[in-house]
């Protein structure tokens, strides 16, 4: 239990930062798990999810919902990821001939 009127109002401050937090966290993993969803499925929608996924997981980091490399690592998988599975839809890319 707090023991002064300082560590009262810090308990508070903490409450609300951590619902906005887990709010924040919750809507980012939502993003994500529609974007994998999207590139098993349909990689045309995956294309137009993944800018939003992108600006939504860099304006958590920005809050310091999550750590810096934490997002740039999300990004690059995520990027990875939809990239992967649009060459594997377009099919075997042509063989260069050696001439």
């Amino acid at each position: 239990m707090a023991n002064s009127k300082q560590a009262e109002k810090r308990i508070r401050q903490s409450l609300i930062r951590r619902d906005r937090n887990r709010a924040a966290l919750s809507r980012l993993r939502t993003s994500i798990k529609q974007l994998r969803t999207a590139a098993d499925s349909d990689v045309t929608k995956a294309r137009e999810l993944l800018p939003s996924t992108l600006s939504l997981i860099d304006a958590t980091a920005r809050r310091g919902v999550i750590h810096a490399n934490a997002a740039a690592r999300r990004k690059s998988r995520l990027t990875r990821l939809v990239n992967r599975r649009a060459e594997a839809a377009a099919g075997p890319a042509p063989a260069e001939s050696s001439d």
